[in-house]
């Protein structure tokens, strides 16, 4: 799975200056060169056929932004519905548009990839479009190494 996410991006690195800086377990973690920002990123556990969904989390160093989640959703999602992040016991409501989420402030990215760096998989559950709950599953094996692999290549990059 990981496999095709790198080969998703590989075809973008010399357009757009990416680097990977490696695979670990169900993450990868690359390095864009403009605008400069690392990241780690993972693919759901389940395939989907016609979207690209995934999870981040970046850095961005021009912009002073540290360990950013960002999220792309399986589906559009219903307009007024809310967007739940689950890691373990701990849930989080996240900010969204029609197909991407975040979360709503600093400290709450912090307290999600605190809760990454501990858990075992997470899910990102939402209403779509269609009215039909949705729910796209994450493996957190290597996220934790992968968010570093991040973090160091944006201070050596």
């Amino acid at each position: 799975m990981l496999a095709l996410l790198l080969i998703a991006f590989a075809p973008a690195q010399d357009a757009q200056g990416r680097t990977p800086l490696g695979t670990f377990q169900s993450w990868g973690a690359f390095r864009d060169a403009s605008p400069r920002r690392c990241y780690a990123i993972a693919k759901p556990v389940e395939k989907h056929s016609q979207s690209q969904p995934f999870a981040s989390i970046a850095t961005w160093p021009g912009q002073n932004v540290h360990a950013q989640l960002h999220v792309r959703l399986s589906r559009t999602r219903h307009p007024r519905a809310r967007v739940m992040l689950s890691v373990g016991e701990r849930r989080f409501e996240l900010v969204a548009g029609e197909t991407d989420a975040w979360s709503p402030d600093a400290r709450t990215d912090a307290a999600v990839v605190a809760a990454i760096r501990q858990g075992r998989s997470m899910s990102v559950e939402s209403i779509g479009a269609n009215g039909g709950a949705f729910a796209d599953t994450y493996s957190l094996q290597g996220a934790a190494t992968a968010i570093d692999a991040a973090a160091l290549g944006c201070v050596r990059g």
